[in-house]
């Protein structure tokens, strides 16, 4: 079953891409929570009409992603955590202190789109690799570490 995708779904792509999937997973979730649309010979033409009117703005949105990106790059990102004697962290941290770090630093990156490369969340100390997915063909892997605070 062919689909429009109406929002970003996670592992399958991008809004307003064409995607093929098995029909129970459009009929059942995909449609009904409004990620997507069934992919009709009229719907396809609408598209495409809208992808032809968009392509300007995407443009623009991608050179604001690059310069988000090259921001990135430069910044050396600490992360505060409370630790306990035995050098564990109270808690965790997560992409959403990670996104308050960067914030703090002057930089707006929204949370959804980082993830932190082979972990969900950290309890030590140390080093890490960040992934900041800011557009469909920008992305940014980035080091920060997280520190006693």
């Amino acid at each position: 079953m062919e689909v429009i995708l109406k929002k970003n779904v996670d592992k399958l792509g991008y809004k307003d891409e064409v995607v093929t999937v098995k029909d129970g997973y459009g009929r059942n979730f995909l449609i009904p929570k409004g990620y997507a649309v069934i992919a009709t010979e009229s719907a396809k033409k609408a598209h495409a009409e809208v992808m032809k009117q968009r392509g300007h703005k995407e443009a623009k949105v991608k050179e604001e992603a690059e310069a988000l990106a090259a921001q990135l790059e430069g910044l050396e990102i600490k992360v505060a955590a409370k630790v306990g004697e035995s050098g564990k962290i109270f808690g965790s941290v997560n992409t959403i202190g990670l996104a308050d770090a960067i914030k703090a630093l002057g930089v707006e990156v929204d949370r959804k789109s980082l993830s932190i490369v082979g972990e969900d969340s950290i309890k030590e100390l140390g080093t890490y690799q960040a992934k900041a997915n800011l557009h469909r063909e920008v992305q940014k892997e980035f080091e920060f570490q997280v520190v006693e605070g």
